[in-house]
């Protein structure tokens, strides 16, 4: 059952308003609190630890090859960040650019010029680029734009941009590859999730000047990476610094480094090291420095019928603003039996410290308020099992149970008095969160369709809710190409059981709200014209719901967007 302790809410989130340092944590109401700080010793950790392992190591998440050969040992390079992904952050608010026109056949044509226009004076361009030469050397460049000039909410109020430029230049040899990269990318977009005012029986509509906020990231990396098949080392080295800022002048200056190893021993046997540095350096109203260290160390065994992976996650962070300075080790164990076929059963256990940065709660919810607390979420462990496999006739599936212990459990609700945006709030104590997980696949021919479904129980200590958390998800992804002229793709997407605190009713100010759910279908054709000419439409939130999937913030309607592409 989960623990309501609205006292310990209302503290937190008017701390929360009040201070750049405010959380919910438990607090004696008859004692003024200091707003807006972390109790060292509601961060201080215990040893256990983490969430996901990288793609390197994790093999779960997908079947793995009965053959212990060179192929099964290549790793599969992801340079990402660890994220808490207990339920889906978000769903798009905006209409979306049309996926790839993509085949089953691999097109003759690369290089590519897409332009596109649709209602809510949407513009949307994009253009990719690459060369390569005989001696190894390679470079590619992409720009893309995708702009609404009005929105659901008064107008120009809740308009909305993005621009992005990617550079990335490769150079291969028989032994390595290099890889290096120049990124831009820009938001523009509106806080309209005001309430009405009015003034007689005049309703006042605020000016946009005054709701606008703008992020902009730049961003650089080079690595370095094994490209020999049958080396015994295999490894990866990247690192890369990232650049946020906005316009309440936040800023957020992230530099990290990652590194995957894999030694193999014997036929069947695998070491594995993984490393990771992140220092960060976060500026709002004051400076901030908030460094993490991770060591992972494993051994794995495989075989045709079993894969057993052993490792020891060593993490350190430290927050200078919050006065921190752990570290924390946690045991990781993942068994991966195959009894017949292709039909695998799963075991595990893993944690980790999940960092939680401005960017990454940004990627959350996108109407954050100026100095939001940062603090890392501890998974302390998380508990796992089930199957998955090929049941033969283009049916696949995979099944899973998860339970998982955390302390600064992170969720997102609006601040007070001003609703328009949002805070982080963390439970201090322990929380647990049970997820129940399900896909069925079926491919056959020039079609496929995934259906995924999870359910989520949180069981919180000091937080009346998870706020902004779903508590079922649904997704339906479907693809079907017709004598490789007509690419459709379709996607609906079900959210139910998302909570917040509502402020702003005159009848209800102050209690839980639940959202109504949340249905998005979304339809995209690409229709080919020729060999270097396709002609795309999108139709997006089909069912034109005007859900809130952030409290106080409508999406837009059925919104849609046609264009030309022409490949080179």
């Amino acid at each position: 059952m989960l623990k309501r302790h609205t006292t310990v809410f209302w503290a937190g989130l008017l701390a929360a308003t009040g201070c750049a340092t405010g959380q919910a944590f438990a607090q004696d109401p008859k004692k003024p609190t200091r707003t807006g700080e972390i109790e060292n010793q509601e961060i201080t950790v215990e040893k256990s630890r983490r969430i996901e392992l990288p793609p390197a190591d994790r093999v779960i998440n997908k079947i793995p090859s009965p053959k212990a050969n060179t192929e099964t040992r290549k790793m599969t390079y992801e340079f990402q960040d660890r994220k808490l992904t207990v339920g889906d952050p978000r769903i798009q608010p905006t209409v979306l650019e049309p996926g790839s026109t993509q085949t089953e056949t691999r097109p003759a044509y690369e290089n590519y010029v897409k332009l596109g226009a649709g209602n809510y004076n949407t513009f949307y361009g994009e253009g990719f680029y690459k060369v390569a030469t005989s001696g190894g050397f390679g470079a590619e460049g992409s720009v893309r734009h995708l702009s609404s000039g009005i929105g659901p909410v008064d107008g120009a109020n809740s308009a909305q941009r993005e621009s992005r430029i990617n550079l990335r230049g490769t150079y291969n040899t028989d032994l390595f590859k290099l890889t290096a990269g120049l990124g831009f990318e820009q938001e523009r977009y509106y806080f309209y999730g005001y309430r009405p005012q009015f003034e007689g029986t005049t309703r006042l509509v605020p000016n946009r000047d005054s709701l606008r906020q703008q992020l902009t990231t730049f961003r650089a990396s080079l690595g370095i990476e094994n490209n020999g098949k049958d080396q015994t080392l295999d490894y990866a080295l990247k690192t890369s610094v990232t650049t946020l800022g906005d316009a309440y002048r936040a800023s957020e200056l992230d530099w990290g480094t990652n590194l995957q190893t894999s030694l193999q021993i014997t036929d069947n046997f695998l070491a594995l090291v993984n490393a990771d540095a992140y220092l960060t350096q976060r500026n709002d109203g004051e400076v901030d420095n908030r460094n993490l260290f991770r060591l992972r160390p494993a051994f794995r065994y495989l075989s045709p019928k079993l894969t057993v992976t052993l490792a020891v996650n060593a993490v350190n962070e430290t927050d200078k603003r919050l006065g921190i300075n752990n570290t924390l080790a946690f045991p990781v164990a993942n068994i991966d039996v195959v009894p017949a076929g292709n039909i695998h059963f799963f075991a595990g256990v893993d944690g980790d410290i999940v960092r939680n940065t401005l960017r990454s709660l940004l990627s959350e919810n996108r109407w954050l308020a100026p100095n939001v607390v940062l603090a890392n979420t501890i998974k302390s462990y998380d508990i796992y099992g089930g199957s998955k496999g090929q049941l033969g006739n283009g049916f696949s599936y995979e099944g899973k149970v998860s339970y998982a212990r955390y302390r600064n459990f992170s969720t997102i609700n609006n601040t007070w008095p001003d609703t328009t945006k949002f805070f982080a709030l963390y439970d201090g104590g322990i929380a647990h969160v049970l997820t129940l997980s399900g896909q069925l696949g079926y491919e056959m021919g020039g079609f496929r369709s995934t259906l995924k479904g999870d359910v989520f129980r949180y069981d919180l200590d000091r937080l009346e809710e998870a706020w902004g958390r779903p508590r079922a998800s649904v997704q339906w992804l479907n693809s079907y190409t017709f004598n490789k002229k007509l690419f459709v793709t379709s996607d609906l997407y079900v959210y139910s059981g998302i909570r917040n605190k509502n402020f702003t009713s005159l009848t209800s100010a102050g209690e839980v709200v639940q959202l109504p759910t949340i249905a998005d279908l979304n339809l995209k054709i690409d229709y080919f014209l020729g060999k270097q000419v396709a002609a795309f439409v999108s139709l997006n939130n089909i069912f034109g719901q005007t859900y809130q999937r952030y409290l106080y913030y409508r999406v837009q309607g059925l919104n849609f967007l046609g264009g030309i592409s022409y490949s080179f």
